[in-house]
């Protein structure tokens, strides 16, 4: 809603200020038709790699992270709304190194809405079937196969755009680090 580019760019700039994270690197932002509620603007999506905190364990390092992101999003001006539906930012935690995690969420990582799911499931329960997620995901890790997949995340790129066709997923900037903000690519 409202700047999509600008909001993921200040999301980003927010998350690498994060006590204890450091930004690795950020995707291309991609524009995508909306899945699920489709009568809404299209998708802006960006993957940023980050170090990040473990904690004690996996679990506890993954669940401090999510509700960090949590707090970003309702600093953001994140509402509750019907699922899938349009919404000011949407920050998830996508894989947490390689670790394969699944645990309930504390409330201050949880929607309001029932129907969303109370648990915390890494690598994401849905990014493999998400061309959305995949793309830029691909940008950063490529060769990765995250616990559970049997294929690279750029496998699972391809085999997603067969399915949903080349154009369904068009990089529309670059993330310039130094200015911490997007640029166009040059026609």
């Amino acid at each position: 809603m409202g700047d999509p580019g600008g909001t993921v760019a200040g999301g980003i700039g927010a998350i690498a200020a994060l006590p204890g994270v450091r930004l690795r690197g950020v995707s291309r932002l991609y524009a995508t038709e909306p899945v699920g509620v489709i009568d809404q603007p299209e998708f802006r999506n960006a993957v940023v790699a980050l170090d990040a905190p473990a904690g004690n364990d996996p679990a506890t390092g993954a669940l401090a992270l999510l509700v960090a992101l949590k707090e970003l999003e309702r600093a953001f001006g994140r509402q509750d709304r019907k699922r899938w539906g349009p919404r000011e930012l949407d920050l998830d935690l996508l894989v947490f190194g390689r670790h394969r995690i699944a645990v309930e969420r504390p409330p201050a990582a949880r929607s309001a809405d029932p129907a969303k799911p109370t648990d915390l499931v890494v690598p994401h329960r849905f990014a493999r079937e998400r061309l959305f997620v995949l793309a830029p995901l691909s940008d950063l890790a490529p060769r990765l196969v995250p616990p559970g997949w049997h294929e690279t995340v750029e496998s699972a790129r391809r085999r997603r755009e067969r399915i949903e066709g080349a154009d369904a997923v068009r990089p529309i900037a670059t993330w310039d680090a130094e200015r911490s903000a997007w640029t166009q690519p040059s026609s």
